[in-house]
């Protein structure tokens, strides 16, 4: 193929050569993929303001655990199923989770989009719009989602989903594995699927957005490893008044508080843990499991949280007021 291959964007890239996979490598080792003739081109979202961490999620990789593989995906599911419910998406389209501080993006054709979750400003080009609801982003427009001012992580859902390469059947960004993309940075640039034109924007109704828990409770069965601890230890667990740590993140929700005091101080072989396990380290503070969290661990597990409770805990902020209750 000679020099001057058409990549995105429409632009002519001299020199490079063209590999097998259809790319082209460019002199300084970047590759992009070809546009061949009569092909349509592949939009996209140019990343703006990538906040302080913002990643793409779906449904995440469940059933995996025995190899391994965690479950990552959206860790406030009803809010991601909510928001491309909204523009008309799957459930399990992939949208983007922010945390705590938002992110501004800008696509480079017309899409309709909704942020929902943590409750935040919304702008396009600088222009106040709905929160919540489905909004029209012109081609070349920024989206703009501000700064949660209740909760922690907001969603940006865009009809016809983001649609970056699957890994292991999932488009979600693993914080601990590496697996999927990478959290955002400025000026990357995210594919956009396809969506259906044109007509009114989707009929919203009555949106049930929850609210960010005033007080975060948390059901829970004890085992397999509440026999490692006193008696005294589970009252505390059940009783005691905890608040959210700020060294929470999308592996765990950590805890302030009593700590939980052990009658088993031996080791504890590595065993498999799952979603919403509540792990003990050594400083006796308990962590809850979130998505993202390891599938194996060696601290001993006092109980665990059913996934349903967990969706509030993704909007919990640091200092949260934390209760544990029997399930």
């Amino acid at each position: 193929m000679p020099d001057g291959h058409v990549v995105p964007g429409g632009h002519v890239m001299p020199g490079g050569h063209v590999v097998p996979d259809g790319h082209v490598v460019l002199d300084a080792g970047r590759r992009l993929p070809v546009i061949r003739p009569g092909a349509p081109a592949r939009h996209c979202l140019h990343v703006v303001r990538p906040g302080a961490l913002t990643t793409v999620q779906d449904a995440g990789r469940p059933g995996l655990a025995h190899l391994g593989v965690g479950r990552a995906g959206a860790l406030d599911a009803p809010a991601a199923r909510l928001a491309n419910r909204l523009v008309g998406n799957p459930p399990d389209a992939a949208v983007l989770e922010t945390t705590l501080t938002g992110c501004a993006v800008r696509p480079d054709r017309p899409v309709v989009a909704v942020v929902g979750g943590a409750g935040c400003r919304v702008t396009v080009d600088g222009r106040p719009v709905a929160w919540g609801a489905p909004v029209r982003v012109p081609a070349g427009a920024v989206l703009d989602a501000g700064p949660a001012g209740t909760g922690l992580r907001s969603y940006l859902a865009f009809a016809g989903g983001l649609v970056p390469d699957p890994v292991l059947g999932s488009r979600s960004a693993d914080l601990l594995s590496g697996l999927g993309p990478a959290p955002l940075t400025e000026g990357v640039e995210l594919p956009l699927g396809e969506a259906v034109s044109g007509g009114p924007l989707p009929a919203a109704g009555p949106v049930p957005w929850p609210g960010a828990p005033a007080e975060l409770v948390l059901p829970v069965h004890p085992g397999p490893r509440d026999d490692w601890f006193t008696g005294a230890a589970l009252r505390t667990l059940l009783t005691a008044a905890y608040r959210v740590s700020p060294h929470s993140n999308r592996i765990g929700l950590r805890t302030e508080g009593p700590a939980l005091e052990r009658s088993r101080t031996d080791e504890l072989p590595s065993e498999g843990t799952v979603l919403g396990a509540i792990q003990v380290p050594p400083d006796g503070r308990p962590v809850v499991f979130l998505n993202d969290r390891p599938t194996t661990g060696g601290y001993p597990v006092i109980g665990v949280v059913p996934e349903r409770a967990l969706a509030a805990a993704a909007q919990a902020v640091p200092g949260t007021r934390l209760r544990f209750v029997r399930a």
